[in-house]
């Protein structure tokens, strides 16, 4: 005695429930989502960029000082004006140089590494808003 036909309820209690049937398919964003492209390697590129360059500042100005120091001393010693030597004017000159770093630093960063960060930060709210899977 076999049906034509099954019938449409589940016919045992453990039998798992017909799967659903498959819809349209989900919309893709317009772009990938935040993780999948070179935005966040730019950025560290331009922040290892800034790093660099007001490390450099100071710390070439430092070495220069310590090489001037240790290799050619008579001229650190020699007099520059009224008695002032050299070695003296070159250290205190150290402040303003390290100010000079903190201004690149500070530059760099609003001029390459804060809008890129910005555009960044734009598209992660757009993508959560979009409900994207990162």
């Amino acid at each position: 005695m076999s049906s034509a036909s099954s019938p449409s309820y589940p016919t045992y209690p453990w039998q798992p429930p017909a799967p659903p049937e498959p819809g349209p398919p989900a919309r893709r964003p317009a772009r990938e989502p935040l993780g999948h492209h070179s935005d966040l390697r730019v950025l560290r590129g331009a922040y290892r960029w800034q790093r660099r360059t007001a490390t450099l500042t100071a710390l070439g100005y430092f070495t220069l000082f310590l090489i001037l120091s240790a290799c050619v001393p008579a001229a650190m010693t020699s007099t520059v004006a009224d008695g002032i030597p050299a070695g003296l004017l070159l250290a205190l000159l150290q402040l303003p140089v390290t100010w000079l770093a903190i201004a690149l630093y500070e530059h760099t960063a609003r001029r390459r590494v804060d809008p890129l960060a910005d555009r960044i930060r734009r598209q992660a709210e757009l993508d959560a808003r979009r409900g994207a899977v990162r």
